[in-house]
């Protein structure tokens, strides 16, 4: 570790230090809003503060396995200590790297996924399907609730497009690498030559934040259109105009919501989604730079990058964003279980990120 990383450590551990007496502080007692703050800010330094002292405890064991080596007779027992201490040494060192790393506040919190049929025509609308119903399967095998907001069903299955909501905690952080157009080479079933088709879908993760509430958008630069619902919910929402279409003239952005009974319900829904895509967008236009010194590109968040081909005829999946990454096990995963593909993706965006952090030291 740099002697800039050890520092940022030291002034954390100091920070946490600061914190444990303001929390004793009456004044602070008595400030609800204050004492919350800082007591979720303490809960979040208590990691590195058990790693830290963890590590002060090996460096002292270190220390004394290597007095012990000068007595001849306890030599082989001093060598097995000290290479015991060494790994727990570096095994630490990489544990407090990680906790260095900058929080996403989003990570725990609910998102919107966004799938949309790309080129390919009626087999592009299956495979979109096809991908929402991955994502569902696994919100659920998570204990996730997913709420739909629209649908545009495609004329032979599948969806033109489709917007649901997920509601589980950490649902951003295991789903925030999912954006971006997938690709499929299969034979579609209308394929009377047994030829492979290729087609694509785009899927757009955006996060579900509590402060989207602080963006400010111009009610003329809305254009506000009703139709009505072509989805569930009784007779009633089919005889009336419920359903909401909002542009935002600006940049095109268009969000949709037909799945409650009230007109009213169903913009207030809409316009929640079109502020976090809004803010979503700020960040990726912030993040941009960044991401274009990055090795990776895994959590760029673009949604025109192709990021993964599904392969049927030979059962393979390859993540193009990271070398290597090709899993033969296609069946599984698209009924929903991602595990072992998010974990993958997971580690290759933390490694990146350890990289970077080293490079600003």
């Amino acid at each position: 570790m740099t002697p800039t990383l050890r520092r940022k450590l030291e002034a954390l551990a100091e920070r946490r230090e600061e914190l444990e007496r303001l929390l004793a502080d009456p004044d602070v007692i008595g400030d609800g809003d204050r004492f919350r703050t800082f007591s979720r800010e303490f809960a979040q330094l208590e990691p590195l503060a058990t790693a830290m002292a963890e590590e002060k405890r090996a460096r002292a064991d270190l220390t004394a396995a290597q007095a012990m080596r000068e007595d001849p007779e306890l030599a082989e027992l001093a060598d097995e200590e000290i290479t015991a201490a060494q790994q727990r040494l570096a095994q630490l060192d990489e544990q407090l790297m990680l906790l260095l790393l900058p929080k996403d506040s989003r990570d725990e919190g609910n998102l919107f996924l966004e799938v949309r049929a790309g080129t390919g025509g009626d087999e592009a609308a299956i495979f979109a399907g096809d991908l929402f119903r991955m994502y569902a399967r696994y919100a659920e095998r998570q204990g996730w609730k997913v709420e739909i907001e629209s649908d545009s069903p495609g004329e032979h299955g599948g969806h033109k497009e489709i917007v649901a909501r997920i509601v589980g905690r950490g649902a951003y952080s295991k789903l925030k690498f999912e954006s971006g157009t997938h690709r499929v080479q299969r034979v579609p079933e209308t394929e009377s030559q047994g030829r492979i088709h290729t087609s694509a879908a785009t899927v757009a993760i955006i996060p579900d934040v509590d402060d989207v509430d602080e963006i400010v958008i111009n009610p003329a630069d809305l254009k506000v259109d009703t139709f009505r619902s072509s989805g569930a919910g009784g007779q009633h929402v089919n005889k009336t105009e419920s359903a909401i279409r909002i542009t935002h003239v600006p940049t095109g952005v268009v969000v949709e919501c037909q799945t409650e009974r009230s007109q009213h319900a169903n913009r207030d829904k809409a316009m929640k989604r079109l502020k976090a895509q809004l803010l979503d967008a700020e960040r990726s236009r912030q993040q941009a730079a960044q991401a274009e010194s990055r090795k990776l590109q895994v959590g760029s968040g673009d949604r025109s990058q192709r990021i993964r081909t599904y392969n049927f005829p030979q059962g393979r999946i390859t993540d193009h964003r990271v070398e290597g990454l090709t899993l033969y096990d296609l069946p599984n995963i698209i009924q929903g279980d991602l595990d072992e593909l998010i974990e993958r993706l997971s580690r290759e965006h933390l490694a990146d990120e350890l990289a970077r952090l080293s490079e600003t030291a």
